[in-house]
């Protein structure tokens, strides 16, 4: 047995008294008594050394990502509605008092907008809306159609009618948009149906370049009136109707004539 004991503790290690415990076994039994007493690691920079119970109770999660959110859902909604005027420069302080929050998120937000190209940031003032000629209007439209119109004439060919059937409540739930004759509702409502079209592309990157331009594209709004929305709304269920015969002229003119004309 004394000759086992030499043999699990080295050459020359003694065979009488308690076995040595390693090292490392010491070292996770001081950290566990530290954890039991509540007390912090001496000399760890930053923390208590002194005998302070923890708080109980479980820490709150604090999602200042969901608050940017929300506030940037609510700008762009204010911009689809005209609420923001084109030239107009907004503060991040004025706005937070609009949506009950800090300028932190507002400001945040912002300059997500910023990147979108819907506002552009005017030094120790806040951001100006930008205004968008007829040209860029025309260039933003040109651009979506030169991405979307050979996808949708390739989905005309190889999609099943069945799940162009799937997509007529998004078309229904425009027309239902256009009818409250609120730019904002029908702009969303609007996003939504185009993009399902583009998710049966199966092709992440194109759905998100393409919701991107279609947002620029928004702002500012083109004032096209209840009429005017429910005839853009119109031209989605005519598009499924076309997709669905796989009639790929009507497909390529009515994108086209979607785009020259979009809200």
């Amino acid at each position: 047995m004394k000759q086992g004991v030499q043999g699990s503790a080295g050459a020359g290690a003694p065979t009488s008294g308690p076995p040595r415990v390693p090292a490392q076994q010491r070292a996770a039994d001081a950290l566990d008594g530290y954890r039991e007493r509540g007390t912090a690691l001496p000399g760890v920079r930053g923390e208590h050394t002194h005998a302070e119970r923890p708080v109980p109770g479980q820490r709150p999660v604090v999602q200042r990502s969901s608050v940017r959110g929300q506030i940037l859902d609510a700008l762009r909604t204010a911009l689809v509605a005209g609420e923001l005027k084109p030239g107009e420069v907004y503060s991040a302080p004025v706005l937070g008092d609009r949506f009950g929050v800090s300028a932190t998120p507002v400001r945040e937000a912002m300059q997500q907008l910023a990147l979108e190209g819907a506002v552009e940031v005017v030094p120790n003032r806040g951001f100006r809306v930008v205004e968008r000629g007829a040209r860029e209007l025309a260039e933003l439209a040109e651009v979506r159609a030169l991405i979307e119109v050979p996808v949708m004439l390739r989905l005309a060919r190889t999609v099943p009618a069945e799940r162009w059937a799937e997509l007529r409540p998004l078309a229904e739930e425009t027309a239902r948009a256009a009818a409250s004759g609120c730019p904002a509702t029908y702009a969303e409502s609007d996003r939504a149906f185009h993009r399902a079209l583009l998710v049966l592309s199966g092709n992440g990157q194109l759905v998100r370049i393409a919701e991107d331009l279609h947002r620029r594209a928004q702002w500012p709004p083109v004032p096209l009136g209840r009429a005017g929305l429910l005839a853009d709304a119109a031209e989605h269920t005519a598009l499924l109707d076309a997709l669905t015969a796989r009639d790929l002229d009507v497909v390529a003119a009515l994108v086209h004539e979607h785009f020259a004309g979009a809200v």
